[in-house]
């Protein structure tokens, strides 16, 4: 992968979400939705950014953490959902 598409990756991800206070995760913003790669919508998750993988980590309904791995080499496309300000 390109190391600029790499780059735009992460601002979007930066923009969609505010850093997890002493971790390097990131949560999304309240209000922010997220879909990666035209699948699943994103509310309530929380990410960590490499350059290899973005992690996704949510509250499964059993109360578990269900992680969902993405292989930032296969990132086609991220769409967030927002109200207009």
């Amino acid at each position: 992968m390109a190391e600029s598409n790499m780059q735009a990756w992460e601002k979007i991800l930066e923009y969609a979400s505010v850093p997890l206070h002493g971790t390097m995760s990131r949560k999304i913003r309240k209000g922010v939705k997220l879909q990666i790669n035209e699948g699943q919508i994103y509310e309530n998750a929380v990410f960590f950014i490499s350059d290899l993988f973005l992690r996704v980590t949510e509250e499964g309904d059993d109360g578990l953490a269900v992680n969902t791995y993405y292989d930032m080499k296969a990132v086609a496309s991220i769409r967030t959902y927002s109200s207009k300000e």
